[in-house]
């Protein structure tokens, strides 16, 4: 596959894709995103604007498969759930008319729960069936993966070939404890005051356990409903970006600039993917 990752934060498609294809090009307004892609790939996102991308330079890229992780917030639980109305949807809304002027091969496309039945999903649904292609609606959990991490989220497959569903994985999550720093990082700890103010609020969890809670872009700022916390025997603590980026299926290898913020950390994290269920939705494009 020749790929466009579009909205490509800190590159969680590239790493599902593997060996089964290359990426031509990858768009990101974030810039912290766009440094942690380019260390960890060694190619830097276009700072691109995705509403504003001429169809003609998306297509002289020479992709013919679209990876795409649009914002969530429209659609997501806690969020406005505007759809298409959200202006976080402009670039979604006219990656959709780049589509109906020249659509790809191939598109997977993943968001939270809320996005089935919503207008979005209807639009890009249209889209597809217009250009004769066909199209699979996924859902899927790391849970399932082996992980120890409750991710729930829908991926949207649509390609010119014909789609059949795969079976998913029924892997029992691994312990807590196998995806934990050697060493504790001290700023990590909550203090005495706000462990009183939100213990009852917390989703707490300990290292034996085989379930995390889902870890939101604002899990460095907010306490309640954005991921879970760990007991230890030094107290309660935030999980450390590192430890949330294992819980998702990111490589041993992965790193993040240095002197990106942990809020930063936690934000690129709270937006990224799931790389072995992104990896299974992918599988179902390989050649028949």
């Amino acid at each position: 596959m020749r790929v466009l990752e579009l909205f490509s934060g800190l590159g969680g498609w590239r790493y599902a894709l593997g060996d089964r294809g290359r990426v031509m090009a990858a768009y990101d307004v974030n810039e912290a995103a766009n440094d942690t892609y380019a260390l960890n790939h060694g190619e830097r996102p276009h700072a691109k604007e995705l509403g504003s991308v001429e169809p003609g330079r998306l297509a002289a890229r020479g992709a013919d498969t679209w990876l795409l992780s649009p914002p969530c917030q429209p659609f997501c639980r806690m969020g406005t759930k505007q759809g298409l109305e959200d202006r976080r949807s402009q670039a979604f809304r006219h990656l959709m008319d780049v589509f109906h002027q020249a659509p790809p091969d191939h598109l997977v496309l993943e968001n939270v729960e809320g996005f089935l039945g919503s207008d979005a999903h209807a639009l890009l649904s249209e889209r597809v069936g217009a250009h004769g292609m066909h199209q699979l609606d996924l859902q899927a959990c790391p849970s399932r993966f082996g992980l120890p991490n409750q991710r729930p989220r829908v991926f949207i497959v649509a390609s010119r070939g014909r789609l059949e569903p795969l079976p998913q994985p029924d892997l029992p999550p691994r312990p807590i404890a196998e995806f934990l720093d050697a060493v504790e990082d001290e700023r990590l700890f909550l203090k005495a005051d706000a462990e009183l103010r939100h213990h009852q609020g917390l989703d707490l969890v300990s290292p034996a356990d085989r379930r995390s809670a889902c870890f939101i872009g604002g899990y460095g700022r907010r306490f309640v409903g954005s991921g879970s916390f760990l007991k230890t025997e030094r107290g309660i603590r935030r999980f450390s970006p590192a430890e949330v980026a294992r819980l998702h299926g990111l490589p041993d290898g992965f790193r993040f600039p240095d002197g990106l913020s942990l809020e930063a950390r936690y934000k690129l994290l709270g937006n990224g993917l799931s790389i072995p269920v992104a990896a299974w939705a992918l599988a179902h494009l390989r050649p028949r």
